[in-house]
Order: structure tokens, then C-alpha cells, then sequence
């Protein structure tokens, strides 16, 4: 059967990072089984030969309505798909879907019917709102990134910006590369409309978001973006966790060398596009 991505090397190229990506994230131990989600914004490789492509699914609810989603395109991971088996062969571990004119539904259209990731409610909420935005950021990555989620099993960093704050400290390249910090989103039943509603709020000012007991949840302009900023957090909790293993509380960076890093370097406050 002929792949979407046969003589469309521009969409081929970001489904071959994603497959990238995912490889990455089952090497980390951040994938195992099949925990873990991947949304792409792809609509503007498609071109009018792929807009016409018939479904090769049933209309399925997405739950929700979201009308900057309407006639959009997206590759998702899919439900119960293995992050190793889709670094191996992405467009049978994932799928190409269309948002219908309802702006509450979708329907598969390459290059197999596979169903996509439970979570698709929160990663498609999240695209809304990017759009809404107008964001340049196309791509959402859920993970288990092991440090983070062991932290946010600790009361302590799971109030106020407490966790942004020791992260931060840790080294300066973390204020550097993840200058939205962390945010806090508390236990929620996974792919719950609940869940997908507190991490709204939490995107808005942040790009990656903790699910307490869970994982994180980051936005990016591509999936390699979404996952550095993921990693560069994760390296400094792993860090902390050093720090801490040696007997003490570590000093962390104080707050005027923190600031004095965001100062020299003109780090953002917000978003940048």
C-alpha cells in the first residue's frame, strides 16, 4: 500500500524526528510499555491530493469541541502503540487524522486505521489554544520522565513555583533552555476531560507542564523542541537527586545568580512565538 509520506519529503521529515524522538524517549526509560503521547500539527504539508483522501475510519468524538481545529491535520501516536515500535516504523504505530467541520470529531485518513492515544482530549485542547494563540508551536509530547515524576511525589515541590525553583537552580543551562519553567497540574484520572482542562491553564504560561504521580506534558514548534525542553528539566532533577544522595540539601544557585542569568542572557518571560 502506498505511504501519505511517498514523495512528500517535507511531512517525511517530521514524521523520521518523530520516530527520532520516540526512540530517545524509550532509550531514557521514559517509555515503557505503551505509556506516552505524540501530537504533531502536520496540516501545512498537506497538499490537495491529501485533502481529498477518503476516511478509512469511522467519525469518532473527540470529546470536546474545538473550533480553531477545524479541517486540521495531525500525526498521532497510537493507542496502546509502543514508543520502541513506532521509532521503527512510525506510520504503523501512529496515524494521520483530519478534525471534521463539527470541530468535535475526527476521522483517520493515513496510512492505517490505527486509533490514536487515549489522551488525544488534552494534546488536541492544547493545539487549539496554540492556534488560538497564534503560536508557531506545532507539536505535544506526554512522557514519564523518571526524576520529575519521582519529585512530584514530594508535597514540597508540588506548591507554588517550588519545583521551577530547585530545578532552575540546579545548573544555569536549565534556566537557559526551559526559561517557562515547570508547571503543576494535580493528580487527575489520565484522559480525563478534568485533566486536559488543568493542563490548559497550566500551557498558557508554561511549555512543559507536570502531571502530578503521572508525567509531563510539553509544547513545542517541534517534537525534538518539546522533548530538549523535557530532558534539560529532567537532567536537573536528576542533579538534585545526586545532590541530595550525598547526605545534604544541595545549595542550589542563588537567586541573584539566577536572575543574574536571565538578565545577561534576555530570557524569555513568555512564549516566544
Amino acid at each position: 500500500m502506498k505511504s501519505i509520506l511517498e514523495n512528500r519529503p517535507a511531512l517525511k521529515a517530521v514524521i523520521d524526528q518523530i520516530a527520532e524522538v520516540t526512540g530517545y524517549l524509550w532509550q531514557k526509560g521514559w517509555a515503557e510499555r505503551n505509556g506516552g503521547n505524540i501530537t504533531v500539527n502536520v496540516t501545512e504539508f498537506m497538499d490537495e491530493e491529501c485533502k481529498v483522501m477518503p476516511a478509512i475510519s469511522e467519525v469518532k468524538q473527540i470529546g470536546l469541541t474545538l473550533p480553531q481545529l477545524k479541517g486540521k491535520y495531525f500525526y498521532c501516536k497510537g493507542t496502546g502503540k509502543r514508543m520502541r515500535d513506532l521509532a521503527r516504523d512510525p506510520m504503523q504505530n501512529g496515524s494521520i487524522i483530519r478534525i471534521c467541520d463539527d470541530c468535535a470529531s475526527y476521522v483517520v485518513i493515513a496510512d492505517v486505521n490505527v486509533v490514536p492515544t487515549s489522551e488525544l482530549p488534552t494534546h488536541l485542547a492544547l493545539q487549539n489554544y496554540l492556534l488560538e494563540t497564534g503560536s508557531c508551536y506545532k507539536a505535544t509530547l506526554h512522557t514519564h520522565p523518571i526524576e520529575l515524576v519521582a519529585m512530584s511525589h514530594i508535597q514540597r515541590f508540588l506548591k507554588g513555583d517550588e519545583m521551577t525553583r530547585v530545578l532552575w537552580s540546579m545548573i544555569p543551562e536549565t534556566l537557559a533552555f526551559a526559561p517557562l519553567g515547570i508547571g503543576i497540574v494535580p493528580y487527575a484520572l489520565p484522559s480525563s476531560v478534568a485533566l486536559a482542562e488543568a493542563t490548559l491553564e497550566q500551557i498558557k504560561t508554561h511549555d512543559v507542564v507536570m502531571w502530578e504521580k503521572h508525567g509531563t506534558v510539553a509544547v513545542g514548534q517541534d517534537i525534538m523542541d518539546a522533548f530538549d525542553q523535557t530532558d534539560v528539566l529532567c537532567k536537573a532533577a536528576n542533579i538534585y537527586m545526586c545532590a541530595r544522595s550525598m547526605g545534604s540539601e544541595p545549595d542550589g544557585m542563588t537567586e541573584e545568580q539566577m536572575k543574574e542569568v536571565q538578565d545577561v542572557f534576555k530570557l524569555p518571560k513568555k512564549r516566544p512565538c
